[in-house]
Formats: structure tokens, C-alpha cells, sequence
């Protein structure tokens, strides 16, 4: 008996220490919920909830701590009903008597309501003789609108008033369409005088509609903006005429007069944040100032290094102005206003998503751009081949480059298409400035190659445009099955303004005429038989109509 009784004392104790373990390491949640700090805790956040005491709408206090078992709201309750029974007595003598639970307020000699330690603000720090005078302050003036909610003549006086207020807006409001309508007429005269100093050699800068357009939006706007003042200002007016709703009139002016502060001091704060904003990029502008005249002298070809010529000088001057206003932009971005809020991050966040998202396209032909300005690949005016393009050089842009093909058409090449492509430079051979021009002829195996090449070179010297020197010259470039292959290589100057085109033009047509002067056929057919007649053209028949004869 004795050793049993030992085995359930241990077991006891045992289950005991166990349960004090588990409730002190938050693992018995019957325990926790029921225990006595939660419980303390949550009956403190509903107390620390609090109730306000008001009267025509009007804050007098607010009760935040429990009294005699009585909760905030209970007491709230309470001392507006004692206010206004006291209230309609008369007798509105306000007095406080402090006790051991807090000061009693007194109207008239009776209890309205107590004030407790428990309703100061703790985390203010505020006495109970602070919070005593405020409620007292408050207290005055809802005693006096009481009063003067009973006083008749004091209401008829505010009704007086009121309308009279009403006739003065109503008459403000007249003036403010009459001036918007005189404004309207004024700007219309002005415009239409002053019309003629806004055009250029005869021509309209900005359309008449659309400054009357611009100015009519202005007028309205302004118009509306003051007519909102002016209701906002009235019905406050009017709203703290009387008693009952003097409060609203007071919250909807002082709304407006918050509103006003908060823009204001918003601008005033923001002052020296965009001075120094200003100052970044006044500074950044005069860098690109004092760079300017540098990329201006290489431009001119009177200096320039190894890396920075005058084919380089555009795009690396584009490059560093880039470079210096984004640096510009970086150092001021933390002063901008609202830089620091929510809104504008996510913005910035959004913007460089969708650049990351949609400019690798833009960003790969910006770097081909760049790769044919800086290696020298190309240059503005030489005539070269892009895979079946064939044209003069127009301009080298950082996204794409512009061919003229000479016969009317521009042709607009992306970078990127370039880089990867092979290209034919006919003018970066040429001696000096041209570029070179090549033909093919196939002629049969009985005609002498010497002939050949000697009616290629001839032909070539009658064009104009092809230089004599140096000489052109003839290269047997294959020997097909059925007749030899001849390639033309001459170097060619422009004419004026004559292109490439014009000038291989005019030599295929001085190889047809030198080869019928000499009898020589241009055809390669697949041979089978020689022709009944000769494929030439005798000189007699070169100008049959309509050709036109040249003039001497």
C-alpha cells in the first residue's frame, strides 16, 4: 500500500510539472486562452478603444478607462444625456470638484460627468489637470451654443445673416460669368491682332483656333476653380451660423485652409530639394557647354585622334550629352518630389520592367550602330552592297543606315542586318574620291579576246564620269561552255550630281555602240548554229524614230 501510494504521488507531481512546462512554453492552448494576461489584455484593448462625449456635434471629451464597472461607451452615454437635461435648466454654471476617483464636472451645481486618471492619453503624457481644462474649454463653448440655440433672436439674427451672405454670393457668382464672358471676348480681340506677329515667312506657327482653344480652357478653368472657392466659402459661412451646424462650417473651412497649408508647405518644402536639382543640371549643361566647341573643331577635320574623327565625331558627342544627363538625372532623382513615396518607385520599377521587356531589339541595333561607327566599316557617301541593296551611303544613324539607289528610291537598312550581313565597298579602293564601278559582258568563243577587252576599254573611256587614270581594265573572270566571261573593273568620279546609276547606264550604252561599230554581237546563247544575219546594229539605224538625234 505504502509503495503504491509513493507511485501515484510521483505521478501526480510528474503530470503537474509537465502541465506547468507546456502552459509556461505557450504549448497548451486551453491554458493560454483562458489564462489571466490575455484575458487582461484583451479587456485593456477594448477599454483603450475609448468613446466620445459630443453635443450638437460638437467633441467634448473622450472616455478611455472604465469607472465604477462602467465602460467608456456606458459613460459617454450617460454624461450626454445629464449634459442635456442639465442643459435645458438654465442654470449652465460650470464648476469642477476633484474626489478620490477624479474631478466631478458640475452644471449648475449637479454632475454631468467624471474624469478619471484612466481617461488621460498615456502616451502623450497628459495629466489629469490637462485633460481637466481642455474638456472645461471645450465645455464653454458648447454651453454657449446651447444658450444661444434657445435664443430666438440670436437664431432669426443668423437666419439674417445667412441670406444676406447668400445674396452676396449669388451676386459674386453673376460677376464671375459676366467676367468670363468679358475675358473670353478680350482674349478673342487680342489674338486676332497679334495674329500677324505669329507667323514665319507668311506661314502660321501656332493656328488661331488652337490659341483660342488653349486660352478658352484656361478661362473656364480658372472661372470654375474661383466659383468653387466661392461655394465652399459660403456654405461654410452659412453652416457656422447656426448652433447645430457650426461645427460642419468650421471643419469645411478649416478643411479648405488645411488643404491650402499642406500645398503650400508642400512647395516650401520642396524649395531647396529643387534648388539643388536645378543647380545639378545647370552644372550638367555646362559640361555639354564646354565639350561642344571640342566636338565642333574635330568636326571641321582641323583636329582629331586615333579613336575620334570626323566620321566618329556625331555619334560620340550624342554618346557623352546621353551620358552626362543621365548622370545628371541619377544625382537628382533623390531630390525630386515625391521620390521617396511608394507611387514613385513602383512607377520607376514599371518603366524599367517594360524597357528591360521590350527594348533588347532596340538595344542590339543601338550596339550595331555603334559597331559601324567606331570600326569604320562604313562612311556617309561611299557606294557600297548589302546583300541585294546597292547604293550610295546617305547617313549612319545609331538604329539604321540609308542607301540611295540612285534611280529614286532611298532604301532604310536596321544596323543589325548590316553587321551580320557581308558588304561590298566599291569606294573605300578607289584612288581619291569615286568609287568603283565593274560590268559583265559574255561574248563568244570566235570573237579575239584582245578585241574584247580593247572595245571594253574604249567604251569605258567615252563615258563620262570614268576616270583615264587609273586605266580600266578587263579581267576574263570564267570560261563557260558556250563563251569566256568579261568583267569591266574602271574607278568612277560623279558628274555633278549624277550617281552611280546614271554613270553604269550611260556605259552599258557606249559597250552596245562600240560593239556594233566594230560588228562584234553580244549574245550568249546556249550554241547550237550561227545566226542566218548578224545581231548588230549598223550606226544608220541608231537613231531611228523615236530616238532623238544628240545636238553637236
Amino acid at each position: 500500500m505504502r509503495h503504491s501510494r509513493f507511485s501515484l504521488d510521483f505521478l501526480a507531481r510528474l503530470f503537474l510539472q509537465l502541465a506547468l512546462a507546456c502552459a509556461l512554453a505557450g504549448i497548451g492552448p486551453a491554458v493560454a486562452a483562458d489564462g489571466p494576461e490575455q484575458g487582461a489584455a484583451a479587456q485593456s484593448a477594448a477599454i483603450d478603444d475609448g468613446a466620445d462625449l459630443t453635443l450638437l456635434n460638437r467633441h467634448v471629451v473622450r472616455f478611455r478607462g472604465k469607472l465604477l464597472g462602467a465602460t467608456p461607451q456606458q459613460r459617454a452615454v450617460r454624461g450626454e444625456r445629464n449634459l442635456a437635461e442639465l442643459l435645458q435648466r438654465g442654470d449652465d454654471t460650470i464648476t469642477v470638484k476633484p474626489t478620490e476617483l477624479g474631478n466631478i464636472v458640475l452644471i449648475g451645481g449637479q454632475m454631468a460627468f467624471v474624469l478619471s486618471p484612466d481617461d488621460t492619453d498615456k502616451l502623450a503624457g497628459q495629466t489629469l489637470a490637462a485633460l481637466t481644462d481642455a474638456t472645461l474649454a471645450r465645455l464653454r463653448i458648447v454651453v454657449g451654443e446651447s444658450r444661444e440655440s434657445r435664443d430666438s433672436e440670436a437664431l432669426l439674427k443668423g437666419l439674417g445673416f445667412a441670406l444676406a451672405e447668400t445674396g452676396v454670393a449669388l451676386a459674386l457668382a453673376f460677376g464671375l460669368a459676366r467676367l468670363r464672358g468679358w475675358a473670353g471676348g478680350r482674349l478673342v480681340v487680342e489674338v486676332d491682332r497679334r495674329a500677324g506677329s505669329l507667323k514665319l515667312a507668311g506661314t502660321e506657327l501656332i493656328r488661331r483656333e488652337r490659341i483660342l482653344s488653349a486660352l478658352s480652357w484656361l478661362v473656364n478653368a480658372v472661372y470654375w476653380l474661383l466659383l468653387a472657392l466661392l461655394a465652399n466659402t459660403w456654405l461654410g459661412l452659412l453652416l457656422a451660423r447656426f448652433p447645430y451646424t457650426r461645427v460642419w462650417g468650421e471643419q469645411l473651412n478649416g478643411y479648405l485652409l488645411g488643404v491650402v497649408a499642406h500645398i503650400g508647405g508642400g512647395i516650401l518644402g520642396a524649395l531647396p530639394d529643387l534648388l539643388i536639382v536645378g543647380l545639378t543640371f545647370l552644372i550638367a549643361r555646362s559640361v555639354v557647354g564646354l565639350l561642344k566647341p571640342l566636338f565642333d573643331h574635330v568636326a571641321t577635320g582641323e583636329a582629331g585622334t586615333a579613336w575620334l574623327d570626323q566620321d566618329t565625331v556625331e555619334p560620340t558627342r550624342k554618346i557623352a550629352n546621353i551620358l552626362i544627363w543621365i548622370f545628371a538625372l541619377v544625382m537628382a532623382y533623390p531630390y525630386l518630389p515625391g521620390a521617396q513615396t511608394e507611387a514613385f518607385k513602383g512607377m520607376s520599377v514599371l518603366i524599367g520592367l517594360m524597357v528591360s521587356l521590350g527594348a533588347s531589339s532596340i538595344v542590339g541595333q543601338g550596339a550595331s550602330g555603334l559597331i559601324l561607327m567606331y570600326s569604320r566599316t562604313l562612311r556617309s557617301g561611299e557606294y557600297v552592297r548589302i546583300g541585294d541593296h546597292e547604293g550610295t551611303i546617305a547617313s549612319i544613324n545609331l538604329f539604321t543606315t540609308r542607301l540611295r539607289t540612285g534611280r529614286g528610291a532611298e532604301i532604310t537598312l536596321p544596323n543589325a542586318l548590316i553587321v551580320g550581313s557581308a558588304t561590298r565597298n566599291y569606294s573605300r579602293t578607289a584612288n581619291g574620291r569615286g568609287f568603283m564601278i565593274d560590268t559583265t559582258v559574255t561574248i563568244g568563243y570566235d570573237t579575239p579576246w584582245r578585241q574584247v577587252e580593247a572595245m571594253l576599254v574604249e567604251a569605258a573611256l567615252r563615258t563620262s564620269g570614268i576616270l583615264p587614270d587609273p586605266a580600266p581594265r578587263v579581267f576574263q573572270t570564267a570560261l563557260s561552255d558556250f563563251y569566256p566571261e568579261y568583267c569591266l573593273v574602271a574607278q568612277a568620279t560623279p558628274v555633278g550630281a549624277n550617281p552611280r546609276a546614271d554613270i553604269l547606264s550611260r556605259l552599258h550604252a557606249n559597250i552596245q555602240d562600240v560593239f556594233n561599230e566594230y560588228g562584234v554581237q553580244i549574245m550568249s546563247p546556249h550554241y547550237i548554229d550561227d545566226p542566218a544575219n548578224e545581231k548588230v546594229v549598223p550606226p544608220s539605224r541608231w537613231f531611228t524614230p523615236p530616238a532623238k538625234t544628240p545636238r553637236p
